[in-house]
This record gives structure tokens, sequence and C-alpha cells, in this order.
């Protein structure tokens, strides 16, 4: 599965910091229930494949940076492996199909002290209006691993990842987006995942320094 639109790739690429384990009031996620809620419907679980319609904006501003309707549509993920920032996994488990949602996601279940370029800001606060439109849970569903991102990155396959072939994936993703970013931003963000991630400072992420999507083998 290919990664569309910014919560799945930079997700993926280590731009999410941790959340405290000890958040206060502030920076707790909020749920607003809008409607399509039921006690009797089939809800999200991890596992499952689901279908989102959403449109993302800075809770400051009000300014949109994302949606799957400029995407032409829905945005799919499997829920619970990671595929998503922080404040989707807890604020659209347990969602009806056809229920809508707004999540109000403080910085340390979004994009923290990094942001992403010049699209989102450093410790911003997002709005995502959603809507649950399918949940799928085939067979085997919920134990299909992660995608291994590692290897996705790792062009020549020698278990180091290179600025080369990091900028390549991003500008990969960059591409399917409706939200471009300039020269300037990706280079930061270049340089932001290297300062996370390198932690020998050799100029390379290696597998076990990388902190994002991998298998326990490659």
């Amino acid at each position: 599965m290919r990664a569309r639109g910014f919560i799945y790739t930079f997700a993926c690429i280590l731009l999410v910091v941790a959340a405290d384990d000890e958040r206060d009031e502030a920076n707790k996620l909020q749920v607003e229930v809008l409607s399509g809620q039921t006690d009797d419907c089939q809800k999200a679980a991890n596992g499952d494949q689901l279908s989102i319609q959403y449109t993302g904006t800075l809770a400051d501003s009000g300014k949109k940076f994302d949606s799957s309707f400029d995407h032409g549509k829905p945005f799919k993920f499997k829920l619970g492996k990671g595929q998503v920032i922080k404040g989707w996994e807890e604020g659209i488990l347990g969602m009806c199909v056809g229920e809508k949602r707004t999540l109000t996601i403080p910085p340390s279940l979004a994009y923290g002290d990094k942001g992403v370029g010049d699209i989102i800001p450093a410790h911003a606060t997002l709005k995502f209006d959603v809507e649950l439109i399918d949940i799928e849970d085939g067979p085997g569903d919920a134990d299909e691993p992660s995608p291994n991102i590692f290897k996705e990155i790792d062009a020549n396959k020698d278990k180091l990842l290179s600025q080369d072939e990091i900028s390549e994936f991003i500008r990969k993703q960059e591409e399917g987006s409706d939200q471009p970013v300039d020269d300037d931003a990706h280079n930061k963000m270049i340089a932001d995942i290297f300062k996370q991630e390198d932690a020998d400072k050799d100029g390379f992420i290696s597998y076990d320094e990388f902190s994002g999507p991998k298998h326990d083998e490659l």
C-alpha cells in the first residue's frame, strides 16, 4: 500500500513526536461526535481497514492544510498499525460507518515540535472533520504486519538509509499530494529526520536507528 496524503506519509518517516504518557488537560485529544453514532453499529477496531473522508485545518487559524476531497477519494488505512498520527489512532477508534466527528489534536499526538515543512507549523494543534465511510475486516486482517517503510526507502538494499534515499522517497509521496512542498521545506524535513534518527551522526540511518515502521527481518 502506497502512502497518500500528509497524515500517512510523515507519520511513517518519523516527523511524529511520541506523546507523553502524562498529558495535562490542554494536551489531551478532544473528540466531538457530530452525527451518526448508534449503539448497535459495527465499530472501528484495531486491525480494521478503514475508508475516511477528512478535512484538516490548523486550530489557531482555520487554514486548511489537507483534505481527502482534494484527492478525489476517501483515505484508506489500517487502524492500530502506526500508519497515521496518534490523534487519529485514538480519535477514530470506535466510530460507526456514517459517523462524523471533529477531532482536536494536540501537537503531542500529531507532528510535535517538528511540524511538516511549511504546511504544518511546529507545535500546531490540528482539527480534523472526519467521516467513516467504510470498514473492511476480512479474515486475517488484524494480524497483517504494518508496512516495512525501511525496506521501501532502502533503494540499494545496503541496510543503511542515505539522505538521497530518504529525499527520493519523500519526493515520490509529495508527487501524489495536492499540497506541494518547496525545496527549502523539503530539505529542512530531511535535516530534521537525520537530526532525530542518525544517533551516531555518520550520515546514514541504520536499521537499528530507524524508529519507523519496519519488520524484524530485512
